[in-house]
């Protein structure tokens, strides 16, 4: 089969690799027809997630056709149409009987590996590195998908593809992270990053009643989008003080709650504190630019929350510790859950209240990922999320 795979930085290639196989009896394997790229995944790409492997396959939002399964999954047959989480989940661990899928404790066969560097190991994730399992990603023409019986989520046939594989990854995301908000009538709530996670951030804001959503970005087609799909108010970090003009907009307390949805390659317009970071995470003594989240800690309100969805991998530095403890700051995290939103997004989908296809801005085949890659990220003809059909 043909498959995406990671050639080293910078540099994906389009190959030939072996057709997936049922390894388990809890396993299925599903032709895919629509997969996308994620922001996370550009991570991959610029070589700053530990412990890739030239050859690896890529890609963790994807959705497709079940053609064989094991002999323990009963919940699922061939022929079915399945959106598939990116976080691997047994369903009878602690942590899943808990509904916290992305940290199973039984499906990361590396578990050693990300134990030095996280302390306790998260679950397996599609695509994402021998860190977090080795497994193969969904960015080609069929995925092997463990403990089937617990992840897939079947999809009526008059949701589209384009709706559907966003509850891979991208509209959970984006709704956890303003769900762990606590979002109160009257909250505002600011969102650091208008790519696709930061727009569903803030559209799920909205529907969690949010009175008013404030989105921060640089470029103007992705504050447009904020504006015109979401609703949200905007604010232009290169053109604007951006804790100077919440302030403004609070009356000097700060927003109830802040999502940061960059994470680890965050940009800043202070070129100063930009040279920082760049210069040691190039030497590896800091592996974060954290931009994002150290503004986000120090606009929030005192006793507010602060919500992180954007994906970091190992270590920050000028942490404004001080700030957090002292102002009775709570931070909510984690690789999204996803299996625990996809039903309920679904319906919300069903039902006309929040369609996240307007995220999407290139459509491509699979053959075209090396340009879809390059397209996302030098953010060229105004992407903003590029789906693979295959």
């Amino acid at each position: 089969m043909r498959a995406t795979a990671w050639m080293g930085r910078d540099k994906v290639k389009v190959i030939d690799v072996p057709d997936p196989t049922i390894l388990s009896p809890r396993d299925a394997i599903v032709r895919i027809t629509t997969t996308a790229i994620c922001g996370s995944d550009l991570h991959l790409y610029h070589g700053y997630i530990p412990a890739m492997r030239k050859g690896d396959i890529l890609g963790h939002e994807f959705m497709g056709e079940v053609v064989e399964v094991g002999p323990q999954v009963r919940n699922l047959r061939p022929g079915d149409r399945v959106v598939v989480p990116f976080p691997i989940a047994c369903g009878h661990c602690t942590s899943c009987q808990r509904g916290l899928y992305s940290v199973c404790e039984n499906s990361n066969p590396n578990a050693g590996i990300a134990e030095k560097i996280m302390g306790h190991s998260p679950g397996g994730i599609f695509g994402y590195s021998h860190l977090l399992g080795g497994y193969a990603g969904g960015q080609a023409e069929y995925a092997r998908v463990p403990f089937a019986d617990v992840g897939p989520l079947k999809v009526p046939d008059e949701v589209p593809d384009e709706q559907a594989v966003m509850l891979a990854d991208v509209f959970p995301t984006g709704y956890m992270g303003a769900e762990m908000c606590d979002i109160k009538p009257g909250h505002l709530v600011a969102i650091w990053g208008a790519g696709p996670v930061g727009l569903l951030a803030a559209a799920s804001a909205q529907l969690l009643g949010a009175e008013r959503v404030f989105v921060i970005d640089r470029y103007p087609y992705r504050l447009r989008l904020a504006r015109e799909h979401t609703g949200a108010e905007t604010i232009n970090y290169e053109e604007t003080d951006v804790l100077d003009a919440l302030n403004e907009l609070t009356a000097g307390r700060g927003p109830d709650a802040c999502i940061d949805a960059v994470g680890l390659e965050g940009h800043h317009g202070n070129a100063a504190i930009y040279a920082y970071d760049r210069a040691k995470q190039a030497v590896r003594a800091e592996t974060e630019r954290p931009f994002a989240l150290r503004q986000a800690i120090l606009a929030c309100r005192s006793g507010g929350v602060v919500s992180v969805v954007g994906a970091y991998g190992g270590f920050i530095d000028k942490f404004p510790m001080g700030a957090f403890m002292n102002r009775a700051l709570t931070m909510r995290t984690g690789q999204c859950h996803v299996q625990r939103y996809t039903r309920p997004l679904l319906e919300r989908i069903q039902r006309g209240e929040l369609d996240p296809s307007f995220i999407v801005s290139h459509r491509m085949p699979l053959e075209d990922a090396p340009r879809g890659y390059k397209t996302f990220q030098k953010k060229r003809d105004e992407c903003t999320k590029v789906l693979l059909t295959v």
